[in-house]
């Protein structure tokens, strides 16, 4: 999924809050940041010097309120937006403490078939991959 770009991607460390039965939360871009409105796995930048899953501790307790105890890394995935070429990091985790929060006044919604619309463009090749990690006996 990578394309070509002259910018050098931008780390980004990106949770995947799993709970036991599959579901995942998905959290809603607000306003005033590119691509409002559509809907994705949360997570931020990763800054300079900083490890890729301390960053996702970092931005989950910022944006959600959430203690995230551990993670699985998963994939990588790169992305040329318009706005920017990204590197995701993904991480699966199963263990947090406290429930998510509108912190930043983002919607979220704990989804088990994925029913929100429209999808960050990133996120839609991966939902046939997760979906092989949330059900494996499919």
């Amino acid at each position: 999924m990578t394309e070509t770009s002259n910018q050098a991607p931008v780390d980004v460390a990106v949770g995947i809050l799993m709970r036991p039965d599959g579901d995942v939360l998905l959290g809603q871009r607000p306003d005033g940041k590119p691509y409002a409105g559509y809907w994705e796995f949360p997570g931020g930048k990763v800054e300079a010097g900083e490890d890729i899953f301390a960053a996702l501790q970092r931005e989950f307790m910022e944006e959600l309120g959430v203690q995230v105890v551990s993670g699985d890394a998963w994939c990588c995935v790169e992305h040329v937006y318009e706005h920017a070429h990204v590197r995701l990091y993904f991480y699966i985790c199963r263990e947090w403490l406290g429930e998510p929060q509108s912190l930043e006044g983002q919607a979220f919604a704990w989804q088990g078939a994925f029913g929100v619309s429209p999808l960050l463009p990133a996120t839609i090749p991966l939902l046939a991959w997760l979906d092989r990690v949330r059900y494996p006996e499919r």
